[in-house]
């Protein structure tokens, strides 16, 4: 279709008449991953347009990049960043000729993706892409839906491209549409499952105490494959990386299964059982056994890197911050910091209460859930260098929820059957809400989204004013070639 803001008509036509001949095949724009979150790279290939013509590419009616054909019309290779504040949904990539006044569009879909029970394999519980929910707005939360499950116990939710999962004590993983908590299946495994689930290349694994990890197909529930441990999984929960499930089971054990397969590729022994999940960075895994020791294990070889010593069980599970320090809880009632490489103590922190709950890592700063001398329960931070208490913020029962991090918000559920939101730099309570049971289950934050179970056997799903916030009602139709204009100040990119 022949843009007229580029050109007068009649340029435009003789651009038509000269430049296009009849036999040119239909232009074409092509972009990948078809799904990404903001701040990912997305890389783009286009054919069909003028030779040696300039291309606006658009994200919306923003130009993100100048692409220029070659001989043969086409141009590949490209990339562009998702913006920051791109929203969950669909979103149109356009791409215009500026000689042949050609187009094409394609849609690509924007999702803050929650994918395993630490976010990422460093456990940092910290989701850097949630653009919608703010400590601005957070107070206007309340249940969009809810979906009866068995009781979710520890087990924490995974919310991945429009399906939320979560396992039970009566014996079922579960997927909904994170949407409208419609069940879309329910895989059976042969004992209660405490394990948190984990999504990696269309598959979701979870452990289960019939001393078995499974993995079942994440959109049907088909079963895939099953590896044996010598123990039950009680509240170890799989970690993916680098095409490797880690996962620690009540024999003493941290296994490594292969992601694909369930081959196993190593186990490696501790003196105690394993409640703890790992977290994986830098090609270790660390992991806590009640042994009263945090372990680093090589997560190629399975070899004992170095231990450290606590004075309580550590059933909290590790997070590894990017400046190299590992942060774990012990059932001493201390916040414990140790250097990731060596496994040398940093500092430690008292938080008033045996600690159950994982850490949370962000910006400077770990939070953490603990118990109080009253009876209570609390949320604590610590400044992640120095070990020193920036603030607690009080709940009505004992916090063995883990903490969550999303865009200035800190949520965790408590004892006292709340979640909560409080601000993440000053401990400002913003916001809760009641279930009908305890909430041990540790919150997910995605698409502008909370997600977590309760001991009244439901998973909970809160929105927005529930869900009737004008963000979540985004339908966009592609934006017509007349209404984008190009950023005359950006360069040709090379292919």
């Amino acid at each position: 279709m022949p843009l007229a803001r580029y050109l007068p008509v009649a340029a435009a036509l003789s651009a038509v008449l000269c430049l296009v001949p009849a036999a040119q095949s239909a232009v074409s724009l092509k972009v990948a991953p078809g799904k990404a979150h903001p701040q990912a790279r997305v890389s783009m290939s286009g054919s069909g347009f003028a030779t040696s013509e300039l291309v606006d590419i658009y994200f919306d009616a923003a130009e993100v990049r100048l692409a220029s054909t070659d001989a043969a019309g086409s141009f590949s290779g490209l990339s562009f960043t998702v913006p920051a504040g791109a929203l969950p949904g669909k979103h149109w990539i356009v791409a215009a000729g500026r000689s042949s006044g050609d187009t094409a569009h394609v849609a690509m879909v924007v999702r803050t993706n929650w994918l395993q029970r630490g976010f990422t394999p460093h456990g940092r519980r910290a989701n850097p892409y949630e653009n919608v929910l703010s400590a601005g707005n957070v107070s206007t939360l309340s249940a969009v839906w809810t979906a009866s499950i068995g009781n979710p116990g520890s087990s924490s939710p995974a919310v991945v491209n429009g399906v939320a999962y979560i396992g039970s004590y009566d014996d079922k993983l579960y997927a909904f549409d994170a949407s409208t908590g419609a069940r879309l299946w329910a895989a059976t495994t042969g004992g209660p499952i405490f394990s948190s689930p984990a999504i990696a290349g269309g598959a979701v694994y979870v452990g289960s105490s019939d001393d078995m990890l499974y993995a079942f197909n994440a959109r049907t529930g088909v079963q895939l494959w099953t590896a044996v441990t010598a123990g039950r999984i009680f509240g170890s929960s799989p970690v993916v990386a680098s095409g490797a499930i880690y996962i620690g089971s009540n024999d003493h054990k941290l296994y490594a299964f292969n992601a694909a397969t369930g081959a196993p590729l190593w186990s490696a022994m501790t003196r105690g059982s394993i409640a703890s999940s790992p977290a994986v960075a830098g090609g270790v895994v660390y992991v806590g056994s009640n042994d009263n020791k945090l372990y680093a294990f090589n997560a190629a070889t399975g070899t004992r890197l170095w231990t450290a010593t606590t004075r309580g069980s550590i059933v909290s599970s590790p997070a590894v911050s990017n400046s190299g320090v590992v942060f774990v809880g012990s059932f001493d009632g201390k916040v414990y910091a140790f250097d990731a490489a060596t496994g040398a103590a940093l500092w430690s922190s008292a938080t008033g209460g045996s600690l159950i709950s994982s850490p949370a890592v962000n910006a400077g700063v770990v939070y953490i859930g603990s118990g109080s001398t009253n009876g209570g329960g609390n949320l604590l931070a610590f400044n992640a260098k120095t070990g020193s208490l920036l603030w607690t913020a009080a709940t009505g029962g004992y916090v063995k929820s883990s903490p969550a991090v999303a865009n200035g918000v800190v949520y965790v559920g408590s004892n006292d059957n709340n979640l909560y939101a409080f601000d993440a730099v000053t401990g400002a309570s913003l916001w809760s809400a009641s279930t009908g049971g305890l909430v041990e289950s540790s919150p997910a934050v995605a698409n502008g989204e909370v997600y977590v179970g309760s001991f009244d056997h439901k998973l909970y799903a809160f929105a927005l004013s529930a869900g009737a916030d004008p963000l979540y009602r985004r339908s966009p139709n592609a934006p017509s070639p007349w209404t984008l204009h190009p950023d005359w100040r950006l360069k040709p990119a090379r292919n």
